[in-house]
């Protein structure tokens, strides 16, 4: 067991959204540094950082985030009309099951928590 220090470097992962969930006319570079990942893969956290642009997003029914922006500015477009702007400093929380879309205003870094609890066999 050893602590996690978000300053040792570390081979960054890049994406794109999929071109059928985009929202806007282009296709923003995303990067992502995961520094932690739990043994059982529930939990992990590290550094996103992207491009600005507009794409839909559907967390899954046990996927929870909380993220802290470092720099840059993104916007939280609920399906239910909610919209939650986050800037520097600021943290939020997009709960498991959201259905809506995720906007960078401004090119964004952010510190990044996901947790996926277990499915219930119901």
């Amino acid at each position: 067991m050893k602590i996690t220090d978000f300053r040792d470097s570390i081979t960054p992962a890049h994406d794109q959204p999929s071109p059928e969930r985009l929202l806007s006319q282009t296709s923003p570079a995303r990067t992502t540094w995961e520094h932690y990942l739990s043994c059982d893969q529930a939990f992990s956290c590290g550094i996103w950082a992207c491009e600005p642009g507009h794409w839909r997003i559907r967390f899954a029914a046990n996927k929870h985030e909380f993220f802290c922006v470092i720099s840059g500015k993104v916007r939280l477009h609920a399906e239910s009309g909610q919209l939650t702007e986050v800037g520097p400093g600021d943290a939020a929380v997009i709960p498991a099951g959201f259905i809506g879309s995720f906007e960078v205003v401004e090119a964004v870094r952010k510190y990044f928590v996901v947790y996926e609890s277990p499915l219930s066999a119901g």
